[in-house]
């Protein structure tokens, strides 16, 4: 994969962490900024994209009314649990 640079801005503590990090694991600050670049990415695409999912599916009309949901809800460990709505 080819890569590229670009410059980011953080503060004196995280600079000293990383550093810290990179030379007790071996890896460079660079790899490791990067590791962590794509992890947030990872996390953050695949919440943004289940929102809008789920924005798409209430604007189908797809939703549940929140009576149901909360009657669900409190009938949870009792002996007649209802189904899922």
């Amino acid at each position: 994969m080819r890569s590229t640079t670009f410059t980011v801005r953080v503060d004196a503590a995280a600079k000293k962490r990383l550093e810290r990090l990179a030379k007790s694991t071996g890896r460079s600050r660079s790899f490791l900024a990067a590791e962590a670049i794509n992890e947030y990415l990872d996390v953050n695409e695949w919440q943004v994209a289940g929102i809008k999912r789920a924005i798409a599916s209430l604007d189908r009309g797809e939703a549940v009314p929140h009576e149901q949901v909360k009657d669900w809800v409190a009938s949870w460990g009792s002996g007649s649990e209802r189904p899922h709505p």
